[in-house]
């Protein structure tokens, strides 16, 4: 069953619910300081999305649209999206919370790069993504991988 996913506020509650995903998550997988120069820039279009189990935040990511005249991976260059920091407590995990945040992410029909991160391959493929075939973000360490909606299946080859 889908989870409802919800774009979240960039206020002090919010940076209060990031502080329980601290705790738990890795130092990379913090979104506090993106969050806190959200708050100083007054960005009201949040890139942060989550996932609310009464009144907890259970499960958290951020969206970013990168524009085609950055794209490096796909073939024709296009708009894509980032997906970072997928991130769900440890007791509410394996339970279709990330997996509701990657479909939310997949609705907008356009192709998304993520980085998988340890023990979290798996889960990725289950996804359909897909190792990115041009690496040339793995010389800043990471792992890139790409989802393909209908009908765009090309990348970019290595150069």
């Amino acid at each position: 069953m889908a989870k409802k996913v919800e774009r979240l506020h960039v206020n002090f509650k919010t940076l209060e619910e990031f502080k329980k995903f601290r705790e738990f998550g890795h130092q990379e997988l913090s979104m506090m300081e993106d969050l806190q120069d959200n708050l100083i820039e007054n960005d009201s279009e949040s890139p942060f999305y989550g996932i609310y189990f009464g009144e907890k935040l259970v499960a958290r990511m951020s969206l970013y649209r990168v524009n085609g005249k950055y794209d490096r991976y796909f073939n024709p260059p296009q708009d894509y999206l980032e997906l970072w920091k997928l991130e769900v407590l440890p007791d509410y995990q394996d339970q279709g919370y990330g997996t509701s945040l990657v479909q939310f992410a997949k609705q907008y029909g356009v192709p998304i790069k993520t980085n998988a991160r340890i023990k979290s391959q798996e889960f990725w493929e289950k996804m359909g993504f897909q190792p990115a075939t041009y690496d040339m973000e793995r010389d800043k360490g990471e792992n890139p991988l790409i989802w393909f909606p209908e009908g765009v299946t090309e990348q970019k080859a290595n150069s």
